[in-house]
């Protein structure tokens, strides 16, 4: 059957960089850095003592007191985001058949606050079970998506996607085909992450993969750098509209870009670990250009995973060098996650409309941070470093791998008639 067109008709997001898009995009070009002393909690005793932060967060000037009660951070960042999104699609929903209107939400943790919280509680009682009636509905990381589809009345598929860090980029993956196929008109797809609190912190801590550049933690984001030591968690959302061609077009609808491709799949390797080849990152590319019909050549952006990890950076250039073998000199490369840190669940929503700002601004975010060429990564490559670079972007690429060896890959192209 013939496959119908898929564009992105809205953006939404709240991250450390940015409480909206236009502030978003402001700092992304800007090359500024969103890591700063955690203040969620005390981290005195904590190997890493820093982390990229939402900034000036105020759940009361979004929500009411018994919302707020009701829900855990990372539904609140989703619904902020979201909120932003429908609006700049501009829909008058009283007019939408709303059954053909669906949610696909991702995200790698959920409501790791309200566990930490409840069960922090419970140990420090006389062991008499005095849980809150909203423990699990808070906690559960399908429950954004079920917000949010409340919230609008979207009545078409609603689920939750959790593959770690792949988890929003799968969500819009799974979001295109649906309405590639004719089963929905519209989509709310993102993701929504905040694991910035003690068990969130000591946990990847105990993995040892976060940085532990505690002196230098504004600058410890540092994607390819000899000197990278663990990624910088970061937390928030982000939230695209996705929408069939026509439908877009018959309600006059502004369109960033067209959503063409989507590849997923697995390492098969190691719980955490990339497979040092990049395999699957090189699976999941293929895949994504031979969804979307295109050619290597095709593209001239890639928004790579780039967490700055010592074991993580290398196996995805190489990837990269696999997949578009001489045209990956001539194509950008950059890593957003030097500003932002890692959104972990939230990561590929976010890194997406970051692709998508580039295409449209023509303009490509730069990897900050970088001080010292790492021998093992070919200094041929354009890794957009310090500063960012005009160029025109007919199509970019956006990566995201998660632990269990999950890979997905999203190729976002320039709108044409």
């Amino acid at each position: 059957m013939e496959l119908r067109r898929v564009v992105v008709t809205g953006l939404g997001t709240i991250n450390p960089i940015g409480n909206n898009i236009a502030e978003y995009w402001e700092n992304l070009k800007n090359g500024v850095s969103g890591s700063d002393k955690i203040t969620h909690f005390d981290a005195s005793k904590f190997k890493t003592q820093f982390a990229c932060e939402v900034k000036n967060f105020d759940p009361m000037a979004h929500f009411d007191r018994k919302e707020v009660r009701k829900l855990d951070v990372y539904t609140q960042f989703a619904l902020v985001a979201v909120k932003e999104a429908i609006e700049d699609a501009g829909f008058d929903l009283e007019a939408e058949d709303l059954t053909r209107a669906g949610v696909i939400w991702g995200s790698g943790i959920g409501g790791i606050k309200t566990f930490l919280d409840e069960v922090t509680g419970y140990a420090n009682g006389d062991g008499t079970p005095r849980f809150s009636p909203f423990f699990i509905p808070k906690m559960i990381s399908d429950i954004a998506a079920g917000h949010i589809s409340m919230k609008y009345g979207f009545q078409g598929p609603n689920y939750g996607t959790v593959s770690a860090c792949a988890s929003s980029t799968h969500a819009m993956i799974d979001a295109m085909n649906y309405i590639r196929m004719g089963k929905a008109d519209i989509f709310i797809s993102g993701g929504s992450e905040a694991s910035i609190n003690e068990a969130g912190v000591g946990g990847f801590n105990s993995m040892q993969a976060l940085s532990t550049n505690n002196d230098e933690y504004k600058e410890a984001s540092r994607p390819f750098c000899k000197t990278r030591d663990g990624f910088v968690m970061g937390e928030g959302a982000g939230a695209l509209i996705l929408e069939e061609y026509e439908h877009a077009k018959k309600r006059g609808a502004k369109i960033y870009a067209e959503v063409v491709g989507g590849g997923m799949s697995g390492d098969a390797y190691h719980l955490t670990a990339t497979h040092p080849e990049g395999r699957g990152a090189i699976n999941a590319m293929k895949m994504a250009l031979n969804d979307a019909n295109m050619k290597p050549e095709d593209l001239d952006y890639i928004n790579v995973h780039g967490t700055s990890t010592p074991v993580g950076d290398i196996p995805e250039l190489r990837a990269v060098q696999s997949v578009f073998g001489e045209h990956a000199y001539k194509m950008n490369i950059s890593s957003t996650k030097s500003m932002t840190g890692h959104l972990l669940g939230a990561a590929g929503s976010v890194e997406a409309i970051a692709s998508i700002l580039a295409i449209t601004n023509s303009t490509v975010p730069p990897t900050i941070n970088h001080r010292e060429q790492d021998p093992e990564i070919d200094e041929k490559l354009n890794l957009t470093l310090h500063t960012a670079q005009k160029r025109e972007i007919r199509a970019a690429l956006s990566n995201t791998f998660g632990f269990g060896g999950h890979n997905a890959s999203v190729i976002l192209k320039s709108f044409t008639e």
